[in-house]
């Protein structure tokens, strides 16, 4: 029987998950979590998110996709994050051809981050540069950072004195302008106008958001996650998303229709006084790539603490944005991956 391509099913879960291990991955087993990451259904994307390369019931290779829009002033395509993306071993090009397959689904793939190895590979594939994210991070709790510690090594003494500094040195989390409110699944609609959009002295491009979107992260079994919108006397003027992983809470996205800095500060001010609530997490990570963000997050306490390249990998003839790119966690498996442990970035 001849190899080919195909959508995954729920029947091939064991086999995803154990060429994910033989990867180096940490994969969950849950099936409610593949479930979700692979084939629960989204009104906004009726496409598959989740691809096989097969022979027979014998699976070869496995990559999935974080499907989104990539919009800026007079442009706008499909684009594909491909993640879980794993061959077995020995099976030399196998997955190379699925991601060719699954570059030709969309107009684009985007890569943002990536280990030594991939990153290594993208460039001769036919990724461009087209950008670099920084991950911020702000501590919450210093002490936090001892707990369950049972071995602790040279690096925690200086992490522990490094927070200390950086709690006591960062401004309250409290908005004089802005306050947050709790968003769920019924009321998403108040959100619409205030979701990403490309604007005049903003960032070059963005992914895009759909409440459908919003709505699936709010669904995930994976991390717990809370939507609040940043609302005034006026209404609504942003939202953010957090994500509360083992030790930490992400700011999984965010956005505000104001170009102001100033009501950027007030809504990340607003989204670090929400992620204090969280009782287990010692810190609270953000991504940034695009100016306004990046000027604005360390005024809130905040520290770059690593970089990623965002890379582009467009069809033959499709216009690309010159950058830079804006990119947040829930345009990567970042918002909700995490290995049952403590992934400290202070």
């Amino acid at each position: 029987m001849s190899r080919a391509v195909r959508p995954s099913t729920p029947e091939d879960a064991p086999a995803i998950v154990a060429l994910l291990e033989q990867a180096g991955l940490r994969p969950s087993r849950a099936p409610a979590d593949l479930h979700w990451k692979y084939w629960q259904p989204r009104a906004d994307c009726p496409e598959p998110r989740s691809w096989v390369l097969a022979d027979g019931n014998d699976v070869i290779a496995h990559a999935a996709a974080i499907r989104g829009n990539c919009a800026w002033q007079g442009g706008r395509i499909r684009v594909i994050h491909m993640i879980d993306w794993a061959a077995r071993r020995g099976d030399v090009g196998a997955g190379g051809a699925l991601m060719k397959y699954i570059g030709r689904q969309a107009q684009a793939l985007l890569a943002i981050g990536g280990s030594a190895d991939t990153l290594s590979i993208l460039p001769h594939i036919g990724f461009r540069p087209l950008g670099e994210a920084a991950g911020y991070v702000r501590t919450l709790f210093p002490l936090r950072f001892l707990r369950g510690v049972e071995n602790p090594n040279w690096r925690l003494a200086p992490r522990f004195v490094r927070s200390v500094a950086w709690t006591f040195a960062a401004p309250s989390p409290r908005s004089a302008k802005w306050r947050a409110r709790r968003v769920g699944v019924a009321d998403l609609d108040t959100l619409a106008a205030v979701l990403p959009a490309p604007t005049v002295g903003g960032p070059v491009a963005l992914l895009e958001r759909t409440l459908a979107q919003l709505r699936e992260m709010l669904t995930c079994p994976i991390v717990s996650m809370a939507l609040y919108g940043v609302e005034n006397a006026v209404g609504i003027g942003g939202y953010f998303l957090l994500a509360s992983a083992p030790g930490q809470v992400r700011i999984a996205d965010c956005w505000m229709r104001s170009a102001a800095a100033a009501d950027w500060r007030e809504m990340i001010l607003c989204a670090v006084g929400e992620a204090r609530r969280d009782p287990q997490a010692a810190e609270v990570v953000i991504w940034a790539s695009d100016p306004l963000l990046s000027g604005v997050l360390p005024t809130c306490g905040f520290h770059a603490r690593s970089t990623m390249p965002i890379q582009f990998r467009p069809v033959d003839g499709v216009s690309m944005p010159t950058g830079p790119m804006r990119v947040q966690m829930l345009d990567t498996d970042r918002a909700w991956q995490h290995n049952a442990a403590n992934e400290y970035a202070a």
